[in-house]
């Protein structure tokens, strides 16, 4: 029979539809890039599109090469330069459209994937994301980031060349807020962490389980809203990335790519969009968050029901989902 699954976290409803049950094989989804002319984030293309570089990891085994790059989005959702006006109409607020948007560029090679990539160069992508929360946090203007990247024009991605996009903003994001208020209110109320309960649990269960090491976890949550979403945890209690260690950030490493290895085995190289997600900044410091990554493969679409409910519909339990991810094999030093 389905069932109704609250996530302890945020108190979002999920039907899981045991009855509308998918295997992997059930899903044809592909990630239907738009064609591309020209690729500006391919290496050479730098002076063509003049962007503003913020950071970069130089290859030095190549002249004028560069393993990751940040650069200011050419066309911002968020206008960094300015300052935080607020500004009250009756009973409505608003501000100046003020933030910061900038596109982590993954790697120099245009085909490469999280699945694909080395560990040590999705190392140097987790490492570059470290050092811009570093460097934004010491804007006292912004309160949070946030890194997002979809994959897979069924995702929202435009182009192909492995990349990510930033946002820091004045205000921290309501979806945030949500998981903030719910581990206060599990903290206050038991006085830990509802994060790393959940990873002693699961750990304990091992039926949710994909990947288990000694710093991270990879999982299917327990109110999973899509077929094979999976979230990454540190067993550690960190609330903010950009405290992570550089063996943290190695382990992290050997983590995300072997969850791309089993996912791109089991469901092919399918669209998705990842998120981190990391306490806010400075005096807005919640101690009682833990930062994690989530992983949502675009599978299934949103129809009447969900926008109009806010439940999410999963036809893959996530007890299915995990075992298929955690029995296939894969070799992650192999290529």
């Amino acid at each position: 029979m389905s069932e109704l699954r609250k996530d302890p976290i945020i108190g979002r409803w999920v039907i899981v539809s045991v009855e509308r049950a998918k295997r992997p094989s059930d899903f044809v989804v592909s990630v239907d890039w738009k064609e591309e002319k020209l690729c500006p984030f391919c290496p050479g293309h730098e002076s063509e599109r003049d962007d503003t570089e913020l950071f970069i990891i130089k290859d030095f085994k190549k002249q004028n090469g560069w393993i990751t790059r940040v650069v200011e989005d050419k066309y911002p959702i968020l206008n960094f330069h300015g300052d935080i006006e607020r500004i009250g109409e009756g009973m409505y607020d608003k501000m100046d459209n003020f933030g910061a948007h900038e596109i982590i560029i993954e790697n120099s090679s245009h085909d490469k994937t999280l699945a694909t990539m080395s560990i040590e160069e999705i190392y140097h992508v987790f490492w570059t994301y470290k050092q811009r929360f570093l460097a934004l946090k010491d804007d006292k203007r912004f309160r949070h980031v946030i890194i997002v990247c979809n994959h897979g024009y069924g995702a929202g991605g435009q182009l192909k060349h492995p990349h990510s996009q930033l946002f820091a903003t004045p205000i921290v994001p309501k979806s945030i807020m949500e998981e903030i208020e719910g581990t206060k209110e599990y903290y206050n109320y038991k006085e830990r962490c509802i994060f790393c309960d959940i990873v002693r649990e699961e750990r304990r269960l091992k039926e949710r389980l994909i990947i288990n090491n000694s710093s991270m976890i990879a999982i299917a949550p327990f109110a999973s809203r899509v077929p094979f979403e999976t979230w990454i945890l540190p067993v550690e209690h960190i609330s903010s990335f950009e405290n992570i260690s550089e063996e943290g950030t190695m382990e992290l490493a050997k983590v995300v790519k072997e969850t791309f290895m089993r996912m791109e085995k089991i469901l092919g190289d399918c669209p998705y969009n990842l998120f981190l997600h990391s306490s806010p900044f400075n005096k807005y410091l919640a101690s009682e968050y833990h930062w994690h990554v989530e992983i949502m493969p675009r599978l299934t679409k949103l129809a009447g029901f969900e926008w109009g409910t806010g439940f999410y519909i999963n036809p893959t339990p996530p007890e299915m989902a995990a075992e298929q991810l955690r029995t296939v094999a894969v070799n992650l030093y192999g290529g």
